[in-house]
């Protein structure tokens, strides 16, 4: 009935007939306890939440295909009488996976069973690139943070402790922070904000204050909102001389840990260029061989403050256990450095293909004698210049990060006689190097040298089509906006959408539909005809 429905079949009953049940209940077995009423078959579950997103579908529709539509009965092996689920089976599902720490367990599944049928292996090319996404919660400026976060602490109160906070509440405190902050008709003028802020900050330092000083009721500090409050008058006010003040902008903490809402306290402000978001980042890494299907190995979620170098240890290092290791890894610049160049090969046998950074040194962008003209001799720890002048100084140290380096000095004697002094040095003593441990100065000479040629930039053009995967996650999947709050449940929310990306993409393979060309505007194909 279901090839007479879909004469050309579906993409859930490609699923079906070309991976099976990819999932089974004994993966999630360490998730359900041995006793207690039967549930629900947990692989049916994640099967329809893979479809779910496939599709684009909120729980409730997701419960109804299951009981309506043919094609999903097949791909989940149901009978046609089968009266499916209720919707809110599928939160719990979602909650389930998230407490015991197995967001990633369907698509690990999935990519086991594509390596068992021979759509995935180890080796070969990979690459990898990332994007902003975007808080569920709603983005707020630093006075709705306040009186939001004010709000949020008395409503917790009012729930836990309702005698106790009528006892302590200012009465004028309903009327201020009853309403959302939304509702608010803030003052236009920067004065009038600044001195709204301080009252409530003076507003908030009371509550505070009275849940401490009440040693009957210190399980109120324990409370999740009044914790949330004190953390944001830290980073958002301090006292002078008795007077509660707004920070100012240089005083607020960093990022990666100032809070940006009350309602999701793992998200954290993010800067990528022009870009600027509180919320998190997903970094998504997938095959690129032209003679097996494009999919997503490994999707890394973390906070939005988390910059892109700091990641790509973690990718390798997650890439390993699931035994999907690339042999080249081809990244963006933000993902490279000497470093992890040398790590990556040594740790993981893996070659990490990205831009590194040119000399920053003025007499590179000058036309002057920059590192590279130099003569470096590991053994007998010498240097020598351009002029045949060699080093008097070779020092172990370490740079400002605790990098190990090494200081190389010449002699002033040497450099203020010299014929081509304005083309080295500006300093009033001899010119001065830093270099880095034998291996890393060798292969960042190197790799300079190498991006340079045609060859190197014809295999790093293999990165191109990442960038279609993040505009089909995004597009299709609504990979920039979090659906929930929190990073475990965001983390989730991507390894589905990674599932699903990926099952469009065997299903796309198996029916042997092209990949879409690359699409330019109309003025950049006359370029292009040209």
């Amino acid at each position: 009935m279901a090839r007479a429905a879909f004469p050309k079949g579906s993409l859930a009953m490609r699923m079906r007939d070309e991976l099976g049940g990819f999932v089974a209940d004994a993966h999630f077995g360490d998730l359900y306890p041995t006793c207690g009423r039967p549930a629900l078959s947990p692989a049916a579950l994640a099967l329809v939440s893979v479809l779910q997103f496939a599709e684009g579908l909120s729980d409730r529709q997701a419960a109804d295909a299951v009981r309506g539509r043919i094609d999903w009965k097949y791909a989940l092996n149901l009978e046609l009488t089968d009266p499916g689920f209720d919707y809110s089976v599928l939160s719990e599902f979602r909650d389930r996976l998230v407490a015991g720490q197995a967001e990633e367990l369907i698509m690990e599944a999935l990519l086991e069973r594509c390596h068992l049928v021979g759509l995935l292996k180890s080796g070969g090319r990979q690459r990898t690139d990332s994007t902003h996404v975007r808080s569920a919660a709603r983005e707020l400026n630093r006075l709705e943070l306040a009186a939001e976060a004010m709000r949020c602490t008395l409503n917790a109160l009012a729930i836990a402790a309702p005698d106790w906070l009528s006892a302590h509440i200012d009465q004028d405190w309903i009327d201020r922070y009853g309403p959302r902050v939304e509702d608010y008709r803030h003052p236009k003028g920067k004065q009038a904000r600044i001195d709204l802020a301080a009252s409530i900050g003076e507003d908030g330092v009371a509550l505070l204050q009275a849940v401490f000083a009440t040693p009957e009721h210190d399980w109120l500090r324990r409370l999740p909102a009044v914790e949330t409050m004190r953390q944001l008058w830290i980073q958002q006010y301090q006292v002078v001389d008795g007077a509660v003040r707004w920070r100012r902008s240089h005083d607020l903490p960093p990022g990666k840990t100032r809070l940006t809402t009350p309602h999701d306290t793992e998200a954290r402000c993010g800067v990528k260029r022009e870009t600027v978001w509180h919320g998190y980042k997903a970094h998504l890494t997938e095959t690129c061989e032209p003679d097996a299907p494009h999919l997503i190995t490994q999707v890394l979620t973390t906070v939005g403050s988390v910059s892109d170098i700091d990641t790509t240890a973690v990718i390798h290092a997650r890439l390993d256990e699931r035994r999907l290791l690339p042999d080249t890894h081809i990244v963006d610049a933000g993902y490279v450095d000497v470093h992890l160049i040398t790590t990556s090969e040594r740790d993981h046998g893996v070659e990490l293909l990205g831009p590194v950074a040119s000399s920053t040194v003025w007499q590179a962008g000058a036309g002057g004698f920059a590192l590279e003209d130099f003569t470096i001799d590991w053994e007998k720890h010498q240097a020598t210049c351009p002029q045949d002048r060699i080093a008097t100084s070779w020092r172990p140290d370490r740079s400002q990060a605790g990098v190990p380096v090494v200081r190389v000095t010449f002699r002033s004697s040497d450099c203020k006689p010299c014929p081509v002094r304005d083309q080295c040095t500006t300093s009033a003593v001899g010119r001065r190097l830093t270099l880095r441990p034998e291996l890393e100065h060798r292969t960042l000479q190197k790799a300079r040298a190498d991006q340079r040629t045609a060859e190197w930039r014809q295999r790093y053009a293999a990165r191109q089509g990442v960038e279609g995967t993040i505009s089909q996650a995004v597009r299709s999947f609504g990979l920039r906006r979090a659906r929930y709050r929190g990073l475990a449940k965001t983390r989730l929310q991507h390894q589905l959408a990674a599932a699903a990306i990926n099952l469009a993409r065997l299903s796309a393979w198996v029916i042997d539909h092209p990949l879409a060309a690359t699409r330019h505007p109309p003025l950049m194909q006359l370029r292009l005809a040209a």
